[in-house]
């Protein structure tokens, strides 16, 4: 099994959580994060003073599948939440030893 942290555009998660349920995805978790990268952040003008902001806002999409599975979930993922800009987000992918369902106690992908 794979664990596939995507960090992407808040834009583009509606998107995204499509793409991911044609794919049979049928959990997933997601968090709004900031943060920043190459896109480095923006300044504004407010009431005269300059505001530097670095932190963006980021949406962080957590999803367990099976192995066979990752890299069309991957594959899915960049195409929906490409741009092209600056700031389109990262994947990380990791290993997931095992995944237990807490209701009733299945092991491995009959979890998932």
């Amino acid at each position: 099994m794979k664990k596939i942290e995507a960090i992407i555009r808040p834009e583009k998660l509606n998107d995204v959580k499509i793409a991911l349920s044609g794919l049979g995805v049928n959990g997933m978790t997601v968090s709004n994060v900031s943060g920043f990268g190459n896109q480095k952040g923006y300044t504004q003008i407010y009431r005269g003073q300059e505001i530097v902001t670095k932190l963006l806002p980021k949406i962080k999409l957590e999803v367990v599948v099976s192995s066979e599975k990752a890299d069309e979930v991957i594959s899915a993922i960049v195409k929906t939440a490409k741009t092209g800009e600056f700031g389109d987000g990262k994947i990380f992918v990791f290993d997931v030893m095992d995944s237990i369902r807490i209701r009733t106690g299945e092991h491995g992908d009959t979890a998932l």
